[in-house]
């Protein structure tokens, strides 16, 4: 939390507004104070509760009432340096119409960590697991010479397992609300394509819904396979390993159909949505090439137990699964600028807040 405040008069222009650091620019009708900064984040603190406890807990604190502020409290908040809670009058200033920020975060670093928390989790567990407990995870049911381990393999002994499906829990927990995120930023295209191509926009509608169930059964597909081993359930674990695997293909071939629809001519693309582009349709060759090779080696050890056509069929496991991480990792050319807040407020006024900002902003 910043050390000061810096406040700006209703009257001035929104291009000073945007010079300034750090600050909270308050719109026009006195209704609503809107965070700049995503670096470094100030506002006004809440007065104190009725009961005057002491809480050192900071809020960012948006003034969204309609009319101007009337109370000496207000004015000295707004005017005064953030010294602390104590420093304030008791008397509560929050209103039913006030809207409070207790979350704010760069969407872009969200990203960027959930996608490379499961790689650097596989790679540690990979390193580990091949350096102290060699003979366990090389262990098959042909009995042949072998190489390479499989990610079951790797996953599935102590205590790697139990590293690994924490990774995945704290993994896919932010990849539900991206998987929405996904379907709202596609919907808000559709408008640009029903003036270019009307009838093409059923067809991407459509695209866009299955984009997100396909995305959401991969992602759930994903907790299944890392909470049922292949030691404990083989079968149910081999089930859900092939759903995830089509449903991955399927969303890949779906995004990158979408992205044809909605960016006709790529030359008009900004350079990140070209390099997001790009690299889906590398990434989703590099997937099919990848699992047309593990179908062939997973055949000849299963039915001939070939030396090495298991080491072959982990090999390409391991592909895939990086190149599944590596294209949601484009999501970073998607989002590259975007914030994830929570608010507390009545719907209707922080509607009006967003609003309001996003047509001064434009």
């Amino acid at each position: 939390m910043a050390d000061a405040v810096s406040t700006i008069d209703a009257s001035k222009d929104m291009q000073d507004c945007s010079e300034r650091p750090a600050e909270v620019c308050q719109s026009d009708s006195g209704g609503g104070a809107i965070l700049r900064n995503t670096k470094q984040l100030t506002a006004l603190p809440l007065a104190q509760q009725a009961n005057n406890e002491q809480s050192n807990d900071e809020q960012l604190y948006c003034a969204t009432s309609s009319s101007k502020p009337t109370t000496d409290i207000t004015a000295a908040a707004a005017t005064s340096p953030v010294t602390g809670m104590s420093s304030l009058p008791s008397t509560p200033t929050t209103t039913s119409s006030a809207v409070v920020v207790h979350f704010f975060a760069s969407f872009h670093r969200i990203c960027v960590v959930t996608a490379l928390l499961p790689l650097v989790t596989l790679f540690t567990c990979f390193v580990t697991a091949y350096v102290f407990q060699y003979d366990d995870v090389h262990e098959t049911h042909c009995r042949v010479y072998n190489i390479v381990p499989s990610i079951s393999a790797i996953t599935g002994v102590s205590p790697q397992r139990y590293f690994w499906r924490l990774s995945i829990a704290l993994h896919i927990g932010p990849r539900f609300p991206i998987a929405f995120v996904y379907k709202n930023f596609y919907r808000s295209m559709l408008g640009n394509l029903q003036q270019r191509r009307p009838h093409l926009v059923p067809k991407a509608d459509l695209l866009i819904s299955l984009i997100l169930i396909l995305n959401i059964i991969e992602i759930s597909s994903l907790g299944g396979v890392t909470y049922i081993s292949n030691r404990e359930n083989y079968p149910i674990h081999e089930k859900i390993f092939i759903t995830f695997m089509v449903c991955s293909l399927c969303y890949m071939l779906a995004t990158i159909k979408l992205h044809g629809m909605l960016f006709e001519e790529e030359s008009q693309l900004l350079p990140v949505q070209r390099e997001s582009i790009k690299w889906k349709k590398i990434l989703f060759a590099i997937s099919i090439v990848s699992t047309v090779g593990l179908l062939f080696f997973f055949a000849k050890h299963r039915f001939y137990c070939h030396d090495l056509a298991f080491s072959w069929f982990a090999f390409f496991e391991y592909v895939i699964a990086i190149a599944n991480m590596l294209f949601h990792f484009t999501i970073i050319w998607d989002f590259p600028s975007q914030f994830m807040i929570i608010v507390q407020g009545p719907k209707n006024r922080i509607e009006e807040v967003f609003k309001r900002a996003s047509g001064k902003w434009e």
